[in-house]
This record gives structure tokens, C-alpha cells and sequence, in this order.
């Protein structure tokens, strides 16, 4: 963009592979900016994609003044490309969501609404009461597996780190440009399990996070196997997140 100092909003998009399914991913983020109600860039960061589909798409849409790729040059993480989306950005507002999408676009601006009202970190939150679910008849069976197990979970999560925090792992997050940077600048965990950290260090700092209530969509249910895998690992970013912030790791550092 000509302008920088204009944009109001960073939306930030970390891709990695998406199933074949970027072309529909694409195709709604271009309506979603051409729709935009403020001055918006879309930040694309490409994980190191093995598909060739991907890579093309990305360089075709990347010809318009409001889209920037960034590109990985080798695969490092969902949380390293959030972060590195997100101070990137040049908007007032920085938002980042998952390219499957799971998150309708048009929710993007309830995460941007709670910022523009006065919070500095704004977070979907699946488990409110106002929250939606959209889900083919056949993922039914899965959810309340799925469901208890999030649960354990959060329930850890809020007793050891982050207490009165319903939702960690939701897929769309929203920073002022302010918080964002104070943020993803403490943030070191490459994987998922950076979602925990930025919301630990944005309490650290004493910033005010508020909780909104989403339409979500599942187009995919992971395996019981990989949920497990995946929870073990966050446990122990976790644990590794708590001790840095017993021993100052997330404190400024002094020049």
C-alpha cells in the first residue's frame, strides 16, 4: 500500500499446505477485502507449503496493493508465522485467523469491534453462550470426545496459568498495534502452543483481554490420536511458558 500509516487493519493469515483447499481460501479472503469497511492489507505467511498449488495462488494474489506474502524458507511453526504476520503489520488493528477458515470473515469484525470499544487483546471464545457452532450432521458423534477432552484442558490451563480464560486455542485473535507489538515481541514458542503464550504475556503486561462469542465452523475433526499428541505438547509448552515467567523470561530487556 502507498499509504502505510492509513491501514486500520492487519489481518494476518499463516498458510501451510490447507488440503487443496486454498483456492476457496483465496477466493473469500479477496471478497472479504474488497468488502472491508476500513482500510485493510491481507498478510498471507507461507509455512513452506509442499504444494505447488499453494505457491501459485499465493504468488497470483499476492499482484494486488493490499496483499503481502511472506515466505518461511523452511517449515517453523504456526506460531512463528503468526508472529512474524503479525509485526509485520502496519494496521491499527492486527488480526490473526486459521486458512481453513473455520472462522466465518465476517466475525473478524466482533474481534475488531471489542478493540475499537478499548480492549488491547481481543480472543474468540467457543464455550460463550452467544457462540455457534456449524458442523455436518456426520461430526456429531466426535464432539462430546472432543468436547471433554478440550475441557481437561482448559480447565489445566485456567488452574496453572491462565485463570477466568475459557477459550486458548481459538483460531482468531485480535491485537491493537500497541499490544501487538509489546506481545509477539516476548512470544518464543514456534508451535501451537504460542497461543498460550501470547495470552500469558498480554496478562503479564496487564493488558485487557476480552472474550467474544463466535460462529465456528468444523470442516475437520482431527484424530484422537493427534488431538492427544497435540495436547502432550502443549502441556509442556505450558510448563516451559510458567517457569519463564517465574524467572523473568518475559520480562523488557535492558539495553
Amino acid at each position: 500500500m502507498d499509504d502505510q500509516r492509513a491501514i486500520d487493519l492487519s489481518l494476518v493469515v499463516p498458510v501451510y499446505d490447507c488440503s487443496g483447499r486454498m483456492s476457496r481460501t483465496i477466493a473469500e479472503l479477496t471478497r472479504f477485502l474488497d468488502a472491508a469497511p476500513m482500510r485493510t492489507e491481507l498478510v498471507l505467511v507461507n509455512d513452506c507449503s509442499p504444494r505447488r498449488e499453494t505457491a501459485d495462488l499465493l504468488r497470483d494474489v499476492s499482484a494486488r496493493p493490499d496483499v503481502r506474502v511472506l515466505e518461511n524458507h523452511r517449515n517453523r511453526g504456526k506460531g512463528y508465522s503468526v508472529t512474524r504476520g503479525i509485526l509485520s503489520g502496519c494496521g491499527r488493528y492486527r488480526v490473526f485467523t486459521d486458512a481453513d477458515l473455520a472462522y466465518p470473515l465476517d466475525e473478524v469484525w466482533k474481534i475488531v469491534g471489542a478493540l475499537e470499544r478499548g480492549a488491547d487483546v481481543a480472543i474468540a471464545c467457543r464455550v460463550l453462550p452467544d457462540s455457534q457452532y456449524m458442523m455436518p450432521s456426520s461430526y456429531l458423534r466426535y464432539l462430546y470426545t472432543r468436547h471433554l477432552m478440550s475441557r481437561a484442558f482448559n480447565q489445566l490451563v485456567r488452574f496453572t496459568l491462565l485463570p477466568g480464560m475459557l477459550d486458548t486455542q481459538a483460531g482468531l485473535k485480535g491485537f491493537t498495534a500497541a499490544a501487538a507489538k509489546a506481545v509477539y515481541s516476548r512470544v518464543r514458542i514456534d508451535g501451537f502452543g504460542f497461543d498460550l503464550e501470547c495470552l500469558f504475556v498480554a496478562r503479564h503486561l496487564g493488558l485487557r483481554v476480552e472474550q467474544v462469542p463466535v460462529r465456528f465452523r468444523y470442516d475437520d475433526e482431527p484424530s484422537t490420536v493427534r488431538f492427544v499428541r497435540d495436547a502432550g505438547t502443549m502441556a509442556a509448552d505450558l510448563a516451559r511458558i510458567r517457569w519463564r515467567g517465574w524467572t523473568g523470561g518475559y520480562e523488557p530487556t535492558v539495553s
